[in-house]
């Protein structure tokens, strides 16, 4: 999978954002993107192939599989770097909407089409509230979906058709449950950083708001 639209997408996003967003970028950038790309995405490569169980029965390995990893951690991690992700188009959208309805009117409508105020300021809080909740409902899906941020070594499984209780041996717990670590604590670093970028430009416009009707009480 080519994830160069999605670098490009954080880049351009990158150029609106506050100190608070740069951060959050990078950290989406380097010790995500990059951590999928250049480790994670092999260690979960053959997942299924090294799945085995202590029995040959037709069918029994693959249904013990499908029944403990429902769906692959890895795409799931790769969904919600999509996902979290998307939010931030919005931001882009509504600064190429305002430079093109300059552009149509041929004359200023903005003094800064790139400025995070008024609707653009909109957009950039409801992509923020996007990324945080959407981080969130990740984080509680990978929580239902796999008993908790954990994976065994050992899982017992009785599906038909396996004849009897058998034993299946997961490759490579301790190192995918690193990842899975890591996945876990840049994930809630996303949400802090998410939430207090929000909180800042929230106390920032209330107190722009504030010194203006102070200035307007003195006139």
């Amino acid at each position: 999978m080519s994830w160069a639209f999605l670098r490009d997408v954080l880049s351009g996003v990158n150029k609106y954002s506050t100190g608070i967003g740069r951060i959050w970028v990078a950290v989406v950038f380097m010790f995500r993107l990059l951590v999928y790309v250049a480790a994670a995405e092999n260690i979960w490569k053959h997942e299924h192939d090294e799945f085995q169980c202590n029995i040959k029965q037709p069918g029994c390995e693959n249904v013990c599989f499908d029944h403990f990893f429902p769906v692959s951690h890895i795409r799931l991690w790769a969904l919600q770097l999509i996902m979290v992700s998307t939010p931030s188009l919005l931001v882009v959208f509504h600064v190429a909407y305002r430079e093109s309805r300059e552009k149509h009117h041929s004359q200023k409508l903005y003094t800064n089409p790139r400025k995070t105020d008024g609707g653009l300021l909109c957009t950039y809080l409801i992509s923020l509230i996007l990324k945080t909740g959407l981080e969130i409902v990740f984080l509680v899906l990978f929580y239902k979906l796999y008993n908790g941020f954990k994976i065994p070594r050992l899982v017992k499984c009785d599906i038909k058709p396996c004849p009897n209780t058998v034993d299946c041996y997961i490759s490579k717990p301790t190192e995918k449950m690193i990842f899975l670590y890591f996945l876990v604590a840049t994930s809630c670093l996303c949400i802090v950083l998410n939430l207090s970028e929000l909180s800042y430009l929230i106390f920032k416009y209330s107190i722009k708001c504030y010194l203006k009707r102070l200035v307007k009480k003195q006139q």
